[in-house]
């Protein structure tokens, strides 16, 4: 089967992706891409020019069975300007984000103009495809409010027009090989995230620093991408957990991430807001213990794992100050992950690519018929 793939923002976890999944895919792709800078003059633009470079690729003699896309496209304008021989063929829109409940630290910063877009986008296509139940339910509930704000005559029956073709099929992984010799000294305890407010930076180290004054000894690794304005407290931060660091900022290449994930005994998570968590389930899947938030897409992840409410906290500084002193000595007795250390990991081939691909290419299939 032909699929040809529209991918405005060709990077970051949209490229990963796409790549994971056309590794072994059984079907036909043709990608077009463009690259990921200027988010918002993407879904401004992308419509236009994948409207041209498709109907140039019709006028070569290309028909695909398929079309594939995601959120960033605005795909009711795509298919205004598309070639009429692509306009009766099956798309899917496959949701990373969207841009009602993406945070804004002040609401009035919102452009209802993307929010709109996001809405008409899965309005106009067949099937909508979420990367976690919780990104499903939450888009699909902020979407019925901003439908109650519009004036005048607002559209009906968006929700059940979405929610009747929407499923939730999360991405992939490639699982890490953990080494064996593991590196004698104190835990190791990870946070991979962007530098960002709704990641909640300020409690985690908070809850560190506790820790710290209690003299209780572990490395500190700090890595996701960071930017110009990213929170104050991560500069702190550095020069307060100075003596415990040994990874700090964005890693440049995927060995350096690994190594990293490999390299930690403990994967914890303050975020307020998180569509997925894919370097939780790296982080996971290369063998730290998880200590996350008990909201956004959490519970989903750990559902797969023993006893999975362990994993879990109340969300506050306090719980997971608790839950970091009870994991430390569980961690100097050797009691970890108990008498299977390899669940966690076990778990996570869940969401290994090759556990994934076959069902969703399938499922274009059947979308076809």
């Amino acid at each position: 089967m032909k699929i040809l793939v529209l991918e405005p923002y060709y990077g970051g976890s949209h490229k990963a992706f796409l790549d994971g999944w056309q590794a072994l895919t059984r079907h036909d792709w043709t990608l077009l891409t463009l690259g990921a800078n200027k988010w918002k003059w993407r879904m401004r633009i992308a419509a236009i020019t994948f409207a041209d470079q498709s109907n140039e690729l019709v006028e070569s003699g290309y028909i695909p069975d398929m079309i594939f896309c995601s959120d960033m496209l605005n795909v009711a304008e795509f298919k205004g300007l598309a070639n009429p021989r692509l306009k009766n063929i099956p798309l899917v829109v496959y949701f990373h984000e969207n841009q009602i409940t993406y945070p804004k630290q002040i609401e009035s910063d919102r452009d209802y103009q993307f929010v709109a877009t996001n809405m008409t986008t899965a309005l106009a296509t067949d099937a909508v495809w979420f990367n976690s139940e919780f990104h499903r339910g939450e888009f699909l509930d902020a979407l019925a409010n901003f439908i109650k704000i519009i004036p005048n005559d607002p559209p009906k029956n968006v929700i059940e027009r979405i929610a009747e073709k929407s499923t939730v099929n999360p991405p992939g992984i490639s699982m890490i090989d953990r080494p064996r010799d593991k590196k004698p000294g104190p835990m190791r305890i990870l946070w991979a995230g962007r530098w960002e407010h709704d990641k909640n930076p300020e409690d985690f180290f908070a809850a560190l620093k506790v820790l710290k004054e209690k003299q209780i000894d572990f490395r500190l690794s700090v890595i996701g991408e960071n930017y110009r304005n990213s929170p104050e407290v991560f500069a702190w931060a550095k020069d307060h957990f100075a003596d415990n660091i040994d990874c700090w900022g964005y890693q440049e290449s995927r060995s350096d991430y690994e190594k990293a994930l490999c390299d930690a005994d403990i994967i914890v998570s303050t975020a307020n807001h998180e569509f997925f968590g894919i370097s939780v389930v790296e982080a996971i899947a290369a063998g730290a213990y998880p200590i996350l938030p008990n909201r956004l897409a959490y519970p989903e992840i750990v559902a797969r794992i023993d006893a999975p409410d362990k994993f879990l906290y109340d969300g506050t500084v306090k719980a997971l100050t608790r839950r970091l002193f009870q994991v430390a000595k569980a961690y100097k007795e050797g009691k970890l992950w108990q008498s299977n250390p390899q669940c966690g990991k076990i778990a996570m081939r869940t969401f290994e690519w090759k556990n994934l691909v076959s069902g969703m290419d399938e499922k274009l299939q059947e979308l076809c018929k």
